[in-house]
């Protein structure tokens, strides 16, 4: 693909590739850039720099003191980069290894209790309270209820919430919710910022054990990041032994 020029300052050319690049740089937040008007500003960034460098290079500033003194620092800080890199580089952990471990540690990965809940909102306390009594009264069922007086999308779905965890709900419902019998129907509207609901208790899952398959990544990241750390300390005290340290405070 050509890499086609976008503007030129004093003769040296910026690219469409080193725009990419910036905007790849950035991770996701590129995304907002990744618009004309996005990059016109990335452009125009290339731009300032290419110019602030020829400043630079014109006025010497690479022979001055402070600039040479601040090279050095960030020549040594990469050195160090390098050398952490070149450190842990060899460490690794294997799939056989992250099914060992969970296996040893099963009761760390224990998932939360959930319930499957629908509910019913409307905008008063005496709106809830009618349809209250006639749910109870089987004058009509709780879904046909939700479905025809919910202001909530679920209401599409007879009120169906799904499956949800401790706190994923406002304060008020998530304590009724959690205090309530499989089958049972809120004895009295729950009032929450948004309104006034019934709710319905459809199911509760115990706390499970979560598989092998939902959690392998999280647990190889933690293993890696324990093995670099070991190989890193273990790294440093061979140092200590070649190189002397005297701490005098």
């Amino acid at each position: 693909m050509e890499n086609k020029i976008l503007a030129t300052v004093n003769g040296i050319a910026i690219t469409e590739n080193e725009v990419n690049e910036i905007i790849a740089g950035l991770g996701p937040r590129g995304q907002a850039y990744n618009n004309p008007e996005g990059r016109q500003a990335v452009l125009g960034q290339l731009i300032a720099s290419k110019l602030l460098l020829i400043e630079a290079r014109a006025n010497l500033y690479e022979t001055e003191p402070a600039f040479k003194a601040e090279l050095a620092r960030v020549r040594e800080n990469l050195l160090i980069s390098y050398a952490t890199d070149k450190a842990v580089s060899g460490v690794t952990v294997t799939d056989s290894e992250v099914e060992e471990y969970y296996n040893a540690n099963k009761q760390r990965f224990m998932g939360e209790e959930s319930v499957n809940a629908s509910h019913i909102l409307v905008d008063s306390e005496e709106k809830a309270n009618e349809l209250l009594k006639k749910i109870k009264a089987g004058e009509i069922s709780f879904e046909q209820a939700a479905l025809e007086n919910s202001s909530c999308p679920s209401g599409q779905n007879g009120g169906n919430l799904g499956n949800f965890g401790r706190g994923q709900m406002v304060p008020e419902f998530d304590v009724a919710v959690f205090a309530m019998q499989v089958g049972e129907i809120s004895e009295a509207p729950v009032k929450t910022q948004f309104g006034y609901h019934l709710i319905k208790l459809n199911a509760k899952n115990e706390a499970e054990i979560i598989p092998l398959a939902e959690i392998a990544g999280e647990i190889k990241e933690a293993m890696l990041s324990e093995k670099r750390r070991a190989a890193y300390e273990k790294k440093i005290n061979q140092l200590k032994i070649l190189y002397p340290v005297d701490i005098m405070a």
